[in-house]
């Protein structure tokens, strides 16, 4: 039997789980656990056909349904975790390029490349 080590979860990933969970009579640890055994096995299964459509070896369109729909959900996970661990503001500002963003408060505000800032819009 394996032993349990605490871990921490994305709270969106914890909510859907409890959400999940309790539709599956299961608590949201038992729903996590099952989530990462599915994608562990869809992982193992799928990686190396997900590698040819990448590289552009292997065409979606000639996989069976079923694969094209795994390989579909690594790919819309993947996007997910990279646009999650982004900073689009960030490289655009080691470019040279102003960013226009909220900041905390809600303001609209300029962030120039030499790190000075100009608040185009109050918070509300």
């Amino acid at each position: 039997m394996t032993v349990d080590r605490p871990t921490r979860f994305a709270a969106d990933l914890l909510d859907d789980a409890a959400l999940e969970g309790a539709r599956q009579s299961r608590s949201a640890k038992q729903q996590l656990d099952h989530w990462a055994r599915l994608g562990r096995t869809l992982d193992r299964r799928h990686s190396a056909t997900l590698r040819g459509v990448l590289d552009g070896s292997v065409g979606l369109s000639s996989l069976d349904p079923s694969t094209q729909t795994a390989v579909n959900a690594a790919l819309d996970t993947d996007i997910e975790e990279r646009a999650l661990r982004a900073s689009l503001g960030g490289e655009a500002l080691s470019r040279g390029t102003s960013v226009v963003a909220l900041d905390e408060s809600g303001a609209l505000v300029r962030y120039l490349p030499d790190g000075t800032t100009e608040v185009l819009a109050p918070a509300p």
